[in-house]
C-alpha cells in the first residue's frame, strides 16, 4: 500500500490562511487522482477538493473561491492552500489517493489526518 502523510494543520483565527501538504512515504504508485477530505466531530467525511492525473480540479461548493488544490499526482504530492478561513472549516483534514484497478474497482488510500481549528 501507499503511505500518505499530511502536515500543516493548526489553530488559526477566522479570516486567516493555512497551507496543508501531503506526500508519500514509500513507493510511488500509478494514481488516478488525489484529493483532500475533511471530517468534523459527529459528521460524515466530505470531499473538499480533488485533482486528477490530467490536472483537472474539483471543489466542494463550500470552499470554492477560498481553497486551492495543487500538486503532482505522478509524484504523489498534493497541497491545499486555504484562505479566508471560517469556523465551519474546523475539521480533521485527510489526504486521499485513488487508483482504479483492472477490474474497475476503486482503491482509496488515506493519510492519518491533520487538525485544522478556526477560531472566532
Amino acid at each position: 500500500q501507499v503511505q500518505l502523510v499530511e502536515s500543516g494543520g493548526g489553530l488559526v483565527q477566522a479570516g486567516g490562511s493555512l497551507r496543508l501538504s501531503c506526500a508519500a512515504s514509500g513507493p510511488i504508485f500509478s494514481l488516478d487522482a488525489m484529493g483532500w477530505y475533511r471530517q468534523a466531530p459527529g459528521k460524515q467525511r466530505d470531499l473538499v477538493a480533488t485533482i486528477d492525473s490530467g490536472g483537472t480540479t474539483n471543489y466542494a461548493d463550500s470552499v470554492k473561491g477560498r481553497f486551492s488544490i495543487s500538486g503532482d499526482v505522478a509524484k504523489v504530492t498534493v497541497y491545499l492552500q486555504m484562505s479566508s478561513l471560517k469556523p465551519e472549516d474546523t475539521a480533521v483534514y485527510y489526504c486521499n489517493a485513488r487508483r482504479v484497478d483492472l477490474t474497475s474497482s476503486t482503491n482509496d488510500y488515506w493519510g492519518q489526518g491533520t487538525q485544522v481549528t478556526v477560531s472566532s
